[in-house]
């Protein structure tokens, strides 16, 4: 798909694959679109599994700027899609809120692992994300988000994101958070990121924990797992610093695992 370009109106692009059982044992990508700041490439995969790594082609997103990636995963297909580098929100030459939108649906007997590496909010951004997951009955799922407030020694963009999970039609999360300049008060305060710069999400979605939830608890220090209607359980964490938090996230995963 290209990118188009919209005079005062920013970047608008689009990434699109589909992911489908090939018969043999594997997964095909009989759809693998994307062009301009959005670049899909498919990498090796390990049995079943086919893997594509998102890669920025270009900084962004600017003010402005509308990228939307789409991932389709029929049945019996394994994909796992994760990304390059870290994704940076910039202030652009083009006034206005930029918009990053994930929709990804899984049907019933897909598997998704959604993966990608940062997003940092620097300086004097405006970034809206927004993710939409539809998932069948027994469908899998595992999603990480992560976001950093500001790059080194420098205050945060403003930052606003919505994630909503639907499961065989039901919604079982719909939340939103706002950071940074213009953010409702409070979002740096004890109730929320406490003074952290990097907050993430893992959610999790197995058909097992529908008749095994999982237990509500803390995961050492900075991190919750919390257990979703259906079979779905979402890992919240806190942290200093992207490392940090990826630790965090990546120890949530392991104790989920076991």
């Amino acid at each position: 798909m290209d990118a188009v370009t919209a005079p005062g109106a920013g970047v608008r692009a689009t990434a699109r694959l589909v992911a489908r059982d090939d018969g043999r044992g594997g997964t095909a990508l009989p759809v693998l679109e994307s062009d301009g700041p959005l670049a899909l490439r498919r990498t090796r995969g390990s049995g079943p599994e086919a893997r594509v790594m998102l890669v920025g082609a270009m900084s962004g997103p600017l003010g402005g700027d509308h990228f939307t990636v789409e991932a389709d995963v029929l049945g019996g297909a394994r994909l796992r899609l994760g990304s390059a580098a870290a994704t940076i929100a910039l202030p652009g030459q083009t006034k206005g809120e930029a918009r990053y939108d994930v929709r990804i649906t899984v049907a019933d007997g897909g598997e998704l692992h959604w993966l990608p590496e940062q997003l940092i909010s620097a300086a004097g951004s405006d970034l809206h994300v927004a993710t939409r997951i539809d998932l069948g009955a027994t469908s899998r799922l595992v999603l990480r988000e992560e976001q950093v407030l500001g790059r080194a020694g420098e205050e945060p963009g403003r930052l606003s994101s919505r994630l909503v999970l639907r499961v065989a039609g039901r919604t079982v999360l719909d939340q939103e958070l706002a950071c940074g300049p213009g953010a409702p008060g409070g979002w740096d305060g004890p109730a929320v990121l406490a003074g952290h710069r990097a907050v993430g999400q893992l959610l999790v979605v197995r058909p097992e924990f529908a008749e095994e939830p999982v237990t509500a608890q803390m995961l050492g220090e900075g991190a919750a797992v919390v257990p979703l209607a259906g079979p779905a359980a979402l890992v919240t964490a806190v942290a200093p610093d992207a490392l940090f938090l990826r630790r965090l996230l990546d120890e949530a995963l392991a104790a989920l695992d076991g």
